[in-house]
């Protein structure tokens, strides 16, 4: 079996925006709340400084919640492959961790076994950076991923791997800044096959140590 390795490289609005679950970000609700934060943090929010960040951080979460839409993915034929793993790495996303809504960065690193058709390379950053434009769990993010590719190639041929860094257990808790969290997904001829597994975690364990 061949391998073939690819590594991909506001203001506010007054017509209320649209987050990853359909609801409307009410941004000037958003910055009242972030200004009466900053009252409850001893801070003033007239201040030198923080004069309009109510309303930056308020943009912030409406270009955030507000990803590109990941539904469309272009397939190009290409009838000569055969028994090939193509793995596309190097993609990282930021996202939130939903229970302390602190970010992560999560470093991805997808492949497929294509049959008959290849998937746009760019679109793999584009579907993950969709599912990571959310208040999210590492976990969910690589199942959702995995799901979306394997809708794309119409096949469950698909394997996701993900290592994450959480500034939840990075800046409070524990405070251990050097843990990781990976996790990963294997399907079809991933989950059937160790051999097709091995190489994909190993592929991906590289990628990883040469970031």
């Amino acid at each position: 079996m061949t391998t073939s390795v690819a590594s991909s490289e506001s203001d506010l609005n007054p017509v209320p925006a649209t987050g990853p679950r359909g609801a409307a970000i009410d941004t000037c609700r958003v910055a009242d709340l972030i200004a009466q934060l900053l009252v409850a943090l001893g801070e003033d929010p007239a201040r030198e400084g923080l004069a309009g960040t109510p309303d930056r951080v308020a943009a912030w979460w409406r270009a955030f919640l507000s990803p590109d839409d990941a539904a469309t993915a272009t397939c190009f034929t290409e009838s000569q492959l055969s028994d090939q793993l193509v793995i596309v790495g190097g993609m990282s996303a930021w996202s939130l961790c939903e229970h302390h809504m602190l970010p992560m960065n999560l470093q991805v690193t997808a492949g497929y076994v294509p049959d008959g058709e290849v998937v746009g390379l760019s679109k793999f950053g584009r579907i993950a950076q969709h599912y990571a434009a959310r208040l999210q769990v590492q976990e969910r993010f690589t199942r959702q991923l995995a799901q979306h590719l394997a809708g794309v190639i119409g096949r469950e041929d698909v394997a996701v791997a993900v290592r994450g860094v959480h500034l939840c257990m990075s800046m409070r808790g524990v405070r251990m800044e050097a843990a990781r969290t990976t996790t990963v997904h294997a399907g079809g001829q991933f989950r059937r096959d160790p051999v097709l597994n091995q190489q994909f975690i190993t592929l991906a364990a590289a990628q990883w140590k040469a970031a």
